[in-house]
């Protein structure tokens, strides 16, 4: 009981971004520009439910436990019945993290695109005012409806996979065209 009510009363003090705790909030609205080696991501992906995470691969024995939680989590909300969710993973820019892109790419499912941002660009995590292990949460519209930070975002504890299925299941910023055809078809068992 006393679970349910901390995950409900934390979702209440997040579900206006999350984003209190990483300065500038830009709850409901498309994310900056960003682009790596000439691919966009996010328009990529527009349409489904966008989990944007920025890790950084530099520690590898917690990093290895971390990204194992990281590869159940899809498959546990696909098990679920939640379909048509993009996983986006962006390295961190720095050269250590450059160094360990592969060991990174390893430890993520191959069904999640690993990003490796370059030296000579503008850096992802600071256009989207992210730290590490930050995961930023769209709608099927792209706009930003959650941004989930440390220590929100460990995923031993609900509140990602919570942020996930609320983004999934409401209409936190208004009315999606794509979100409503999306959750009919769920509500009604045709995904």
């Amino acid at each position: 009981m006393w679970r349910g009510l901390g995950l409900a009363l934390a979702l209440c003090f997040l579900s206006w971004g999350g984003t209190e705790s990483q300065g500038k909030s830009s709850f409901c609205e498309q994310p900056p520009g960003w682009s790596i080696k000439d691919q966009d991501p996010m328009l990529n992906s527009y349409g489904s439910v966008t989990v944007v995470a920025l890790l950084q691969a530099k520690n590898y024995i917690c990093f290895h436990e971390t990204l194992e939680e990281r590869r159940l989590e899809g498959l546990k909300l696909e098990k679920e019945g939640y379909s048509n969710i993009s996983y986006i993973v962006v390295n961190h820019q720095g050269i250590a993290s450059q160094l360990k892109y592969v060991y990174l790419k390893s430890k993520v499912s191959e069904h999640i695109p690993v990003y490796q941002q370059e030296e000579n660009q503008t850096d992802v995590w600071t256009l989207l005012n992210g730290n590490k292990d930050d995961f930023l949460i769209y709608d099927r519209c792209g706009l930003l409806v959650y941004h989930l930070g440390l220590p929100y975002s460990f995923l031993t504890f609900p509140y990602v996979e919570e942020a996930i299925k609320t983004v999934y299941c409401e209409n936190k910023c208004g009315n999606c065209s794509l979100k409503s055809m999306a959750t009919a078809k769920f509500i009604h068992g045709i995904i």
